[in-house]
């Protein structure tokens, strides 16, 4: 086989060493544009993970690779005059000049020829090596002319981050992997750096777009720059100098394509993919491409089934890396959201920013690290801990509201269960709440229950319209406050143009087939385009559900209830007001999002004003529409600033179901970053909610700051104790169990 690679740097030269080694016959070359030994940046960066995947590809490259290490295994975060260091996360550095010397000798010691200084331009030269061959090697980085030459049949994309960063070398050694924030009058710096050999240290500035255009470096010479930086950073620099190699201050683009091959044309390494230097990943990519297509000619077939192979293979792991690498470019995109958390929160969100290191695994990887966040989240929570006392588990400290207090920071999500009658709850509501109380949660929420019988989504939907409503709802309540220590929270709706559909099991958002009533909303639009079209409310419509509303307050005093919250999500009444895909008006009550929240803001106020003032309020919002045209994050900013001026205590931030044509991502925790962001750049409290699934993942949210409260759906449906489970999990014997069940615990225990 005839091989032809344009490009030489990492991902050819490693899938070059691998092929020879197991088919020496094929005829490999490689043609670079840069000469010999230039090349740009200063250090990479391998995870011990990287490494395991090295030696066994190529054991002799393995060997020379790791004899030139610099070894680390803690990382710093240096933010507001103080450090916090972590240990136990395996980490080696190389020079990237000397990555590229070993593995180009490993190449002509196996006959690969490697032609240097060959700049190729043309597309039209593209196509006629790819005709002079059996197989050619897209391998030229970032700008890939391979990829260009094919952009039709690759379907590139390209997202052009918001960071500015400029790769800088120091004489500098670092004995961690080094994060350091600089405030300045322009905004944040950050930095990070890393030794890579004995010698030197890679140093990589960066900011976000704004401190970048204040600061005035955009037209500064380098040496200006350079000058500033050394200043700027000079507690962190002993003295040493910044080095330039080809530095400008650049963007990260994130490369995606739709396929990785075309013909005879295969794409590796940052052709085909990029990921964010922030979680060190790009050369561990391209080695990563290398290993997997020479495995695939290693388990034969025609080049189709190959090249189809490799990238089935190599895909899902590519994309769950881009997926981290988003999340912690994200992070330092935004990093001065953070800058009103403690140091030591400061750091924990960092650490934890790609998902990739948690609560939990942190404690593996340092003990002492995740048992002092553990205490000081505690002590934050106004919980005393002895020395020699083990802290509780973030979720397991109590949170206040007002007046009251949760014992836990676990809440059950409100989860319609379609079964009411007339409205009414009734023994299977006692049972089912009932459960969820003594399962341990610190607060248990209602589904979303309707203020009138025309509110409602489905027949079964509960109420609390009437006296025999209050009732049944007081006979839960009470319940749950003398069997437990969960507090009891009502989430109060009104469906709008989602009413009068089928229960769930019969057809979700399907109308019903008859008995259906008028339908109320912002605007004439129905649901789906066979739903009911709503009537589009007057004034004395919104007097005559603000008045429901009121009434279904004064109820919710009577029965009991802790805490109410106002649906103003998923799509229906309230949130149809909010979005810009369901309110179409022209009068006070439609247009920007001041008048679009005119309405819920009116029945905010209202609740809010005969809520007993020591019992907290919350509200849940959709943070997105995910629609193109919906609502915005400046749009969840203010509406949550509108909120929280008006006694708000607490966001439940959620997110979608405004319309069918919807398209969510879906993923662990997905809509943790809009809580993140309310919480953090408001200044409000809030409640994370969203493929929240376990114990490690509520820890991990809390701790970082990214939420108050973490709130799950799914997992009680399935446990109701799922809460008495993950206080038995992580060995917390303080949670309170019904006295009944107190025997249960020891099982656990022992599991």
């Amino acid at each position: 086989m005839k091989i032809i690679s344009i490009g030489a740097g990492p991902a050819s030269l490693y899938f070059s060493i691998l092929a020879r080694q197991r088919f020496p016959s094929w005829d490999i070359t490689l043609l670079e544009r840069n000469a010999a030994g230039d090349t740009f940046g200063w250090g990479v960066v391998f995870s011990d993970e990287t490494l395991a995947h090295l030696l066994g590809a190529d054991p002799p490259t393995h060997l020379k690779i790791t004899s030139s290490f610099a070894h680390w295994d803690a990382i710093d975060v240096h933010f507001r005059d103080e450090t916090s260091r972590s240990a136990g996360h395996g980490f080696s550095g190389i020079a990237r000049r000397h990555l590229l010397e070993i593995l180009g000798a490993r190449a002509l010691e196996l006959g690969v020829k490697i032609e240097h200084g060959v700049d190729i331009a043309d597309p039209a030269r593209v196509r006629e090596l790819a005709g002079q061959c059996d197989l050619l090697l897209g391998a030229d980085g970032l700008r890939s002319l391979v990829r260009t030459t094919w952009r039709e049949e690759f379907r590139p994309t390209f997202d052009v981050r918001k960071c500015r960063y400029l790769w800088l070398g120091t004489p500098k050694l670092f004995d961690a992997f080094t994060f350091a924030f600089a405030e300045t009058a322009a905004g944040m710096f950050q930095a990070h750096a890393y030794r890579f050999d004995e010698r030197m240290s890679t140093f990589i500035a960066e900011c976000d777009e704004e401190t970048f255009a204040r600061s005035g470096l955009a037209d500064a010479p380098i040496e200006e720059t350079v000058a500033y930086l050394e200043n700027l950073f000079a507690p962190w620099l002993d003295g040493q100098p910044l080095l330039v190699n080809r530095s400008q201050w650049i963007q990260f683009v994130t490369v995606r394509n739709e396929r990785w091959h075309h013909g005879n044309v295969v794409l590796l390494g940052d052709a085909a993919h990029t990921a964010h230097f922030s979680i060190g990943s790009g050369t561990k990519l391209a080695l990563e491409d290398a290993i997997a297509l020479a495995d695939s000619f290693t388990h034969g077939g025609n080049l189709d089934a190959v090249l189809d192979r490799y990238e089935a293979a190599r895909r899902p792991v590519v994309e769950r890396t881009q997926k981290a690498a988003q999340d912690s470019l994200v992070w330092f995109e935004q990093a001065r959201r953070y800058r009103e958390l403690p140091p030591w929160q400061f750091a924990f969100s960092l650490l934890t920013r790609s998902k990739r290191i948690t609560f939990e695994s942190l404690g593996k990887r340092d003990p002492a690290f995740a048992d002092d966040v553990a205490r000081r989240f505690a002590a934050a929570a106004g919980v005393t801990v002895s020395l020699g006392e083990a802290p509780p588990p973030p979720m397991f400290t109590p949170f206040s509201l007002r007046g009251t207090t949760l014992a836990n920071r676990v809440v059950v999500s409100p989860m319609c269960m379609y079964s009411a009658t007339d409205g009414v709850p009734d023994d299977f509501h006692l049972v089912h709440y009932g459960a969820l109380a003594q399962g341990g949660a610190g607060l248990v929420m209602t589904e979303m229950t309707n203020v009138s019988a025309d509110a409602r989504i489905t027949l079964g939907c509960a109420g609390i319209y009437t006296d025999e409503h209050t009732t049944a709802w007081k006979r839960i309540v009470d319940f749950a406050h003398a069997q437990s220590d969960a507090r009891v929270g009502l989430q109060l709706g009104h469906a709008g143009r989602k009413g009068a559909t089928r229960l769930m099991w019969e057809g979700i958002d399907e109308p019903l087939a008859e008995g259906a009533w008028e339908l109320l909303a912002p605007s004439a639009l129905p649901y789906l385009p066979h739903s009911q079209t709503p009537r589009p409310m007057d004034r004395a419509d919104m007097d005559r559900v603000l008045a429901q509303y009121v009434a279904a307050t004064h109820r919710a005093i009577a029965a009991g209830f802790d805490l109410i919250e106002l649906h103003m999500a998923h799509g229906y009444l309230l949130a149809t007001f909010l979005s810009p895909l369901t309110n179409l008006r022209t009068d006070e009550y439609g247009g920007g999002l001041a008048a679009r929240a005119r309405f819920p803001l009116e029945v905010f106020d209202a609740v809010r004003a005969i809520w007993p003032a020591e019992r907290p309020m919350s509200v849940r919002v959709s943070a997105t529409d995910w629609h193109p045209h919906g609502v915005t994050d400046d749009d969840l900013r203010a509406l949550a600033a509108m909120l929280k001026a008006r006694g708000c205590d607490i966001i439940d931030v959620s997110s979608g179901q405004t319309v069918p044509d919807a398209k969510p991502i879906f993923g662990r925790m997905y809509q943790t970053p809009w809580s993140d962001l309310v919480r953090n750049e408001v200044g409000i409290a809030t409640m994370a909610v969203g493929n929240i699934q376990s114990a490690d993942q509520v820890n991990s949210i809390l701790a970082s700051g990214r939420a108050d409260l973490c709130v799950l759906a799914r997992p009680h449906l399935a446990d109701p104790f799922w809460t008495l489970r993950a206080a038995a999990a992580q060995g917390w014997d303080a949670q309170r169990w019904p006295v009944q069940n107190t025997a249960g615990r020891s099982t656990l225990a022992r599991g």
